[in-house]
């Protein structure tokens, strides 16, 4: 019998969660009020202009040149004084991480709410990857756990990178600062010069941020010029980024409302993707197997195999690779854990 990997949080905790995702979701509509950063002033030659500064996601101290002070510009500086407030949700997600639910370490926590104010998200960009996986624990009402002392890894662990997933057509409108501002977005710069879809802060050369997208006809990167953003192509990406759902990323600083593959996805996705790993990276095909029994567990739990089964069965009518992987996926799996061949999670019922 395997150990389930899984504990229910509290109805306390899922309550604590519940009210958290509908503030954060109440909160990030008037979207100015999450922009952490301040308005200045300049006068040069007898005239006055706005700035905003702002901590970037490598923590730099970053300056935007906002316009000549007119009446638009003091109507935007007025309301965002009158509207900011970054600590509001912090007590909040406090209370829902003392009752259980799980935090992300608060540099991460920080750039993935950076990436919320510069729009990836309300432009469809999916935040895929064990972040994910700690986020979608809590939409589950459940914290993950390893019952097994013997697992080599902590699968649950983000560990330094992290992955963010693009669609290839999505678009984010570089603007002019001011109207940045006005959406409640920060002013975006060129992510330029980070080769391969990586992006490292210099202060902290460990934590990696990785942008990668699906794979097209061929193995080429995907050049997002206006952003100097490049994506690194994955085989099977697509799969992931269909059906997204939304939940949130709590820290002791705040919350912030992300979009993540569904579950059951994201867990046929592991699935998928554990033999294509290289032996050096064979800590992540374990862990790709884990988390995917994990959600399998929680499936059966709580009576969705039929859900899980759908996913599956989507996955392996895609043609002859996407079946020969998914089944290498599975038979792994079931091996590590025999309890899950229960059919109801690998065949459709009937009609």
């Amino acid at each position: 019998m395997n150990p389930l990997l899984h504990t229910e949080l509290s109805l306390g905790a899922q309550t604590a969660y519940s009210e958290l995702f509908e503030q954060t979701r109440v909160f990030e509509l008037e979207r100015l009020a999450g922009l952490k950063g301040s308005f200045g002033r300049r006068n040069i030659r007898g005239r006055e202009y706005a700035y905003f500064s702002f901590k970037d996601i490598d923590g730099k101290l970053r300056m935007a040149y906002v316009g000549p002070i007119d009446d638009r510009i003091n109507a935007l500086i007025e309301h965002f004084e009158q509207v900011k407030a970054p600590k509001k949700l912090a007590p909040v997600a406090q209370a829902a991480i003392a009752l259980g639910c799980t935090a992300v370490v608060p540099k991460h926590f920080r750039i993935l709410k950076q990436l919320g104010n510069y729009g990836f998200y309300q432009a469809g960009g999916v935040l895929i990857g064990t972040h994910a996986f700690v986020a979608m624990g809590n939409l589950l009402g459940v914290r993950w756990t390893q019952a097994n002392q013997t697992l080599d890894i902590d699968f649950a662990h983000a560990g330094n990178n992290i992955s963010v997933a693009l669609p290839a057509s999505m678009n984010i409108s570089v603007h002019d600062a001011l109207t940045s501002l006005e959406m409640g977005l920060l002013p975006i710069q060129q992510f330029g010069g980070h080769a391969g879809g990586q992006y490292q802060n210099p202060k902290d050369p460990e934590l990696r941020l990785d942008f990668v997208t699906s794979r097209g006809r061929n193995d080429e990167p995907v050049v997002m010029k206006d952003l100097g953003l490049t994506l690194e192509p994955l085989r099977f990406m697509e799969y992931s980024l269909e059906g997204t759902t939304q939940a949130i990323v709590l820290s002791r600083e705040g919350s912030v409302i992300v979009n993540i593959p569904a579950p059951e996805r994201y867990a046929v996705h592991k699935l998928i993707v554990h033999g294509l790993r290289p032996l050096a990276e064979r800590p992540k095909a374990v862990k790709d197997l884990v988390q995917s029994a994990a959600l399998a567990q929680w499936h059966i739990k709580n009576g969705q195999q039929e859900v899980f089964a759908a996913a599956w069965a989507d996955a392996v009518a895609r043609g002859p690779s996407w079946k020969k992987h998914a089944t290498a996926g599975r038979d792994a799996l079931l091996q590590r854990y025999p309890d899950l061949a229960s059919p109801s999670l690998w065949e459709m019922p009937p009609g």
